[in-house]
């Protein structure tokens, strides 16, 4: 007899389980290997999410009481994939291009990136999805009282539903959903782990309920013949299907499948890869049709075989134990289990983006004020405890909606109520993307009527008497009968699901149309109109924000608040080498703008991160380029009028780049004369000293031993510095015709630092240079010309110490691990090099200051040569309150390099 305690440590065994699936799977991706992890039986896999407890338990449930009506469940979906595959890929391209976190923030990016909107989205989806939250932990507790009423030594109040055992239950999935659904702050970075815990779960649940099926078919009915039989004999044989009430299911779960936050997340937001939709278009209809396979004969040989009274929800758990069956039993629990935990799991992912992201930053935002979103603390740290706190409230509210309600019959149909809740987003998106005339307005109106008269007809009259009387139910608000809940402006003798749907939906869509044609859209709204509605045309975004106006610094703060540090700098790196620009800072660009704004949208949501890239740049323009998408009679003027001005920006900003150009070639050219005037000076030096001193020993006999030696000694100091000059000459034209030949050996980074400190400080002839260093973060395997890269360290240090201007110099030398590539910083608290200099220092013309300069200024422009051998890179590194050099190198030095 499975007891109450064997089931309990089942479900932690399982539980642990799928923390260990997640977590291979977060590391997996983690090192790059996501190639399965992006699969798509991956994809689809995880598209089970649809089938929740709901449809585990309550399609049998459904089959005893109403036939074949449960079909109509599986059937929207299914058309969906199959017969609308190119809707679904248009969704799935909009969500991509737009970095959509959620369909909140896909809607307010589709009516001019408005937080309004995607707060009324946010609050619908919220109250659509905390019933049906709740109704999952039903579905676990009353699990769990089956087997108590089967426990001879379970307590008696046992077999009742236990809020206990909801709470619990509620707790652990908040935890598992906090641990893995937040790692990654950009929400279009997938969440692997949870994604292939998904998966995993999609599989035991249609595992059970195959395996319930197969027990029922052959091992209770005696065959496929036989079962067919028994359904012909049953009422459930009987074709009793309500046309209009199928029409409308079907209907509502198309919509669902489309809206619902959990489906949207998984359908668009995990979407790994749009070809994945090709192969999910006919796998996921024929996983559904795996699922519903057996749902009718599970339903008549439960009606068969249980007494009268028998709840037909749990038949899929209770026919196996009437039986004996335990394991299958047990089995079978681990189905509905899985398919409560997925659907929670997902949802409250999903609702806790759009709270941070439409409500939480927002008002945080609000309080910052307009420098928020540069100067305040940290953005990423208040997003992700944002999530958190989200994903904990989803849950407790479903807990406490599953508390208040008792788990009665209002918890029965508050999967359908979801349903329709929902599927009141429906013509606003719909409309968005195939309309372009479509405008904010129109979406709010129809979305408040909508929502409201789906509360006051269906969600309100779900909950039972407690909140509408049955007087207001009967005879309307103040006697008014045209304005029951459930016969709305006369219209009696409906379905009460079907009274809600017809007028929610249809007065949604009038509302939606009129408020769209009685408004006139803003530039933005018409602009990502045209986006969405050609999203196959137009996937970049639409340029809108205007040039020269942000500081790329400031943009870099924000960044780096939202994104972190290390991505923030290497998307501004990126873009900057991809701009051409000299250092880590790219021109703020309109495009490079538009780019920023769709990355901390991944993170932060389309509205939000509009709002905070709008703080720093200030304002917008309109490209009439971009416009002509959406334009009227006049588009042929303002496109002209259009090409002039972003010719006029182009040529502008191609005359700064040259004015800059020649101003970098006219300082190389007077420090190449300073170079030569440089060279002769140290060439003819050491010669004269050396011919001087070699003619007063050659001529003079009066010499003691000692002069002897002291003239000879300058003769061998001035040879070597000689020697030295010719040497660096040398090397450097050997390392610019490629010519050099590389010394690749295993070494530890820790052991070329040290070599480096102590030739630098041996050749400082007593100045005092103070090294920070940590030594275990230097400890690092190398594979590298280990003597090479001493001499660019040798240099770098050699220069703190030659020029830094501090009353105590002092170097800090920081190692930080990149993954493949190790970053080296070397940070002296000095004056810095000033910004007109920068982009010459490495030159071989150039010295960093002509006072101090000891040599011929070849030393960083040999350390350039060197790293570009090595594979790696030597630069500045702006914003450092000292001078700053980064050496950039991989741990590896590629064959090609040597």
């Amino acid at each position: 007899m499975t007891t109450l305690n064997s089931l309990a440590a089942v479900c932690l065994a399982y539980v642990f389980f799928l923390f260990v699936v997640a977590f291979v799977a977060e590391r997996r991706a983690a090192a790059g290997q996501v190639r399965w992890l992006r699969s798509a039986l991956v994809y689809t896999l995880s598209l089970s999410i649809y089938c929740t407890a709901w449809t585990f338990y309550g399609a049998v449930g459904s089959a005893a009481r109403s036939g074949l009506e449960y079909l109509s469940i599986y059937l929207g979906p299914s058309l969906v994939m199959i017969g609308w595959y190119w809707l679904v890929r248009k969704l799935v391209r909009i969500g991509r291009s737009q970095r959509a976190t959620s369909i909140a923030d896909l809607v307010s990016a589709r009516y001019g990136k408005s937080n309004t909107l995607a707060v009324l989205v946010t609050l619908l989806a919220v109250a659509g999805t905390t019933p049906y939250i709740a109704l999952q932990l039903q579905s676990v507790t009353l699990s769990f009282a089956v087997f108590a009423a089967a426990d001879p030594g379970a307590a008696p109040d046992s077999v009742r539903p236990d809020t206990a055992t909801a709470f619990w239950v509620a707790v652990g999935l908040g935890l598992f959903t906090v641990i893995f659904g937040t790692r990654n702050l950009d929400a279009n970075e997938r969440h692997h782990g949870v994604v292939m815990a998904i998966a995993v779960e999609a599989v035991v649940k249609l595992v059970a309920l195959l395996s319930v099926g197969i027990f029922v078919v052959w091992g209770l009915s005696g065959g496929v013949a036989d079962t067919l039989a028994r359904i012909d004999a049953s009422e459930l044989g009987q074709w009793n299907v309500a046309g209009g009430r199928w029409a409308g299911i079907t209907f509502l779960s198309a919509a669902a499948f489309l809206c619902l936050p959990r489906m949207f997340q998984v359908l668009v937001v995990e979407a790994g890869d749009e070809a994945h939709l090709r192969v999910a278009s006919w796998a996921f209809p024929l996983y559904l049709l795996l699922m519903s396979l057996f749902v009718v004969p599970i339903a008549v040989v439960g009606l068969d075989l249980l007494p009268a009274g028998s709840n037909p929800d749990l038949f899929v758990l209770t026919v196996p134990l009437s039986q004996g069956q335990e394991g299958l039993a047990v089995l079978s629990f681990l189905g509905g289990f899985s398919s409560a935990t997925s659907m929670v799991i997902v949802a409250a992912i999903a609702l806790s983006t759009m709270a941070s992201n439409h409500i939480v930053m927002p008002i945080w935002l609000r309080l910052t004020g307009a420098g928020g979103a540069s100067v305040s603390g940290d953005v990423r740290h208040v997003v992700l405890t944002a999530r958190r706190v989200s994903i904990a409230a989803v849950v407790m509210l479903g807990y406490a909606y599953y508390s208040l309600s008792g788990g009665g019959a209002a918890l029965a149909a508050i999967g359908l109520v979801s349903f329709a809740g929902m599927a009141q987003v429906l013509p606003a998106l719909l409309g968005g993307i195939f309309w372009r005339g479509a405008t904010r307005t129109g979406a709010l109106a129809g979305l408040v009527t909508g929502f409201a008269l789906w509360v006051y007809t269906l969600f309100l009259p779900s909950l039972g008497s407690g909140v509408l009387s049955p007087e207001l139910l009967a005879e309307g608000p103040l006697g008014i009968e045209w304005l029951r809940p459930q016969a709305l402006f006369g219209i009696t003798g409906l379905d009460p699901l079907l009274h809600a749907i017809l007028w929610s939906m249809s007065l949604n869509a009038i509302a939606f149309f009129i408020g769209s044609v009685l408004s006139f859209p803003t530039p933005l709204e018409r602009l990502q109109g045209a986006q969405f509605v050609n999203v196959f045309q137009h996937s970049p975004g639409p340029r809108s924000w205007s040039a020269g106006v942000a500081q790329t610094e400031d943009l870099m703060i924000m960044a780096q608040r939202i994104l972190g540090a290390s991505e923030a700098m290497a998307l501004f790196a990126r873009e900057a080498r991809a701009q051409g620009a000299r250092g880590d800072l790219p021109e703020p660009t309109p495009e490079f703008l538009e780019l920023l704004e769709r990355e901390l949208a991944g993170s932060v949501g389309a509205a939000t991160a509009h709002a905070m890239v709008g703080q720093i740049v200030g304002g917008m323009s309109v490209s009439v380029e971009d416009l002509m998408a959406v334009a009227d009679e006049s588009a042929q003027l303002m496109e002209y009028s259009a090409r002039l001005e972003a010719q006029s920006e182009e040529l502008s900003r191609t005359a700064r780049q040259l004015r800059d150009a020649n101003q970098k070639l006219t300082r190389l050219s007077v420090q190449k004369d300073a170079f030569l005037s440089q060279i002769s000076h140290e060439l003819r030096t050491p010669m004269t000293s050396i011919r001087a001193f070699s003619e007063i020993l050659r001529d003079s006999d009066a010499l003691d031993a000692a002069a002897r030696i002291r003239f000879a000694a300058i003769i061998h100091d001035e040879a070597v510095r000689l020697t030295r000059l010719l040497d660096d000459l040398l090397d450097l034209s050997v390392l610019e015709n490629g010519r050099v030949s590389l010394n690749v050996r295993e070494g530890r980074l820790v052991e070329v630092i040290d070599r480096a400190v102590a030739a630098a400080s041996a050749g400082t002839e007593g100045a005092t240079l103070s090294i920070r260093r940590d030594r275990a973060a230097e400890d690092v395997a190398l594979e590298t010309d280990l003597d090479r890269l001493a001499q660019v360290f040798i240099n770098l240090v050699s220069n703190a110490g030659k020029y830094c201007e501090a009353e105590r110099p002092e170097l800090t030398i920081r190692v930080r691990d990149a993954g493949d590539r190790i970053l080296v910083d070397f940070i002296d608290n000095g004056t810095g090099i000033a910004a007109e200099a920068r982009d010459t220092i490495f030159e071989k013309f150039s010295r960093i200051a002509e006072q101090k300069a000891g040599g011929a200024g070849l030393g960083l422009a040999i350390c350039r040569q060197i790293m570009t051998r090595l594979g790696g890179t030597v630069g500045y590194l702006p914003g450092q309150s000292g001078a700053a050099f980064r050496v950039e190198l991989p741990r590896r030095v590629a064959m090609a390099a040597q």
